[in-house]
């Protein structure tokens, strides 16, 4: 008897803790500087799998790879460890937009509850997530555009398919005479000079298209399974556990679901093609295939991506928290 007036004490308390941290709660000059350094260490963990998802996605049926681990193989074997990284450091101007992205995301939520009096947690997660991709890919995309050429750029370029060698903005015939970021700015310029403005952001619609709904479902799904989780697991079981556990989850998800568009996407800001002829060959060449081209390094992309970015995350909401908040938040 004494254990069960324990147990709904235990739940009771478990209920008046605050199991979403929102942004007023928080001190703005921790978060943003953390979020940050979480970001730049997210990106060095998963640039090599972001690298073999594009290099997959971009080759004509299994004409260089076979599959993931096929790649990473040959990668390392004929471009060293650093193959892994080609195109890393243009990357890395991602991480401003990518703290934009956030700071909609945040903001847009506070706006639905305080303005809209939307008090539905999914709904505000799912419309903040899909403000804040519109809001990020508008300076991510041009960051993608040229990092996804030197992404499918290996050393040495007889690896490069020729249907990509022809729609490449710059000869890659010379390519040893200049040095990494020699070669990145003449390729910025060359891209520059033939399709303008414009080719920085080639597959712009297209980025939207598939980036939007991914971060309106993500975030829906991240808090439906958190909730189903948070409904089954004990009470003394960590709240960032449960969330470590649900990102995952969600990416799968999402990553099944959106996995084509993200390939023809891919295949628009590299070769330049439009939308329904990029469907039109994607389809010929692979068939029903076109559906499961690069999956398996997508889920692990997103997977990772998702259990790293929500314990980063999460972590570091909690460690900006205001101090009259701090004993309200279950770890």
């Amino acid at each position: 008897m004494l254990r069960m007036q324990d147990s709904q004490v235990d739940k009771m308390e478990s209920s008046k803790k605050i199991t979403i941290i929102e942004f007023e709660m928080m001190d703005k000059r921790k978060f943003f500087p953390l979020t940050v350094l979480s970001g730049f260490s997210i990106r060095c963990i998963l640039y090599p799998v972001t690298l073999v998802k594009t290099r997959l996605q971009m080759q004509r049926g299994t004409e260089l790879y076979t599959g993931t681990f096929n790649a990473l193989s040959k990668i390392l074997k004929s471009e060293g460890a650093m193959g892994l990284y080609r195109g890393f450091l243009i990357s890395t101007l991602q991480i401003a937009p990518q703290v934009c992205y956030i700071s909609t995301y945040e903001g847009v939520r506070t706006c639905l509850e305080k303005y809209g009096g939307v008090t539905n947690t999914k709904v505000k997660s799912m419309i903040g997530g899909m403000c804040a991709s519109v809001v990020g890919q508008t300076f991510v995309v041009p960051v993608d555009v040229v990092s996804q050429y030197l992404m499918v750029l290996s050393k040495s370029t007889g690896h490069m398919p020729e249907h990509i060698r022809r729609s490449f903005p710059l000869s890659v015939d010379n390519m040893a005479y200049y040095s990494r970021w020699g070669f990145t700015k003449a390729l910025c310029k060359a891209l520059y000079k033939r399709d303008g403005i414009a080719g920085f952001y080639r597959g712009y619609l297209a980025s939207l298209a598939v980036f939007a709904p991914n971060s309106a479902m993500w975030w829906y799904f991240y808090d439906t399974y958190c909730d189903v989780l948070s409904g089954v697991a004990p009470v003394w079981v960590p709240r960032l556990a449960l969330q470590c556990i649900s990102a995952p989850l969600g990416g799968i998800t999402v990553s099944v679901i959106t996995n084509p568009l993200d390939t023809i996407r891919t295949r628009i800001q590299v070769e330049g093609k439009t939308f329904s002829r990029t469907v039109r060959t994607l389809w010929a060449e692979e068939q029903m295939g076109m559906f499961m081209k690069g999956l398996s390094a997508r889920m692990i992309q997103s997977v990772t991506f998702s259990f790293f970015i929500i314990l980063g995350y999460e972590s570091i909401k909690r460690v900006s928290l205001l101090e009259e908040h701090k004993d309200k938040v279950r770890w």
